[in-house]
């Protein structure tokens, strides 16, 4: 009798506690993920040359982007027609909607510090060591930037 009653609990809790615990996990909303595209750009470092080797308004380096497009649209773009605002725009936030939400779950959905390390991660490949000079200073303006959009 014991062993079925423990059953019938353990059976109420995957039916009641598991919805419970997939609502609570945060999905992240095309309002976060617009807000953090335009943070990136926004952020985006003017060299002021031309001839730099990065490609669109993020500044995407062109081993980078075909990973990534290959990832979001299933073909693999050049570094020239990454230069088209809507495609590289489309690319980018599908790569920032995966990332955000990787980090919203590692920082148990901490928004703020969840995007400094997608803004860590976007400068230099880690998500952690942005914590001083150019680094501190660029994911600090994303955070800036992001929280403006989101208000």
């Amino acid at each position: 009798m014991r062993n079925a009653v423990q059953a019938v609990i353990g059976g109420m809790m995957v039916s009641f506690g598991l919805p419970l615990l997939i609502a609570h996990a945060q999905q992240v909303s095309d309002a976060q993920t617009s807000a953090l595209v335009e943070a990136l750009r926004q952020a985006a470092p003017q060299t002021g040359s031309s001839n730099e080797g990065y490609y669109s308004e993020w500044k995407v380096k062109p081993e980078t982007l075909k990973g990534w497009s290959k990832y979001c649209l299933k073909q693999q773009l050049t570094p020239q027609q990454f230069q088209n605002t809507p495609i590289a725009r489309k690319v980018v936030s599908c790569i920032t909607r995966r990332e955000l939400d990787k980090q919203l779950k590692a920082h148990s959905n901490n928004e703020t510090e969840a995007v400094r390390s997608v803004a860590c991660w976007w400068m230099t490949g880690e998500y952690i060591g942005c914590n001083s000079g150019f680094n501190a200073n660029y994911v600090q303006k994303v955070i800036t930037l992001y929280k403006q959009q989101r208000s």
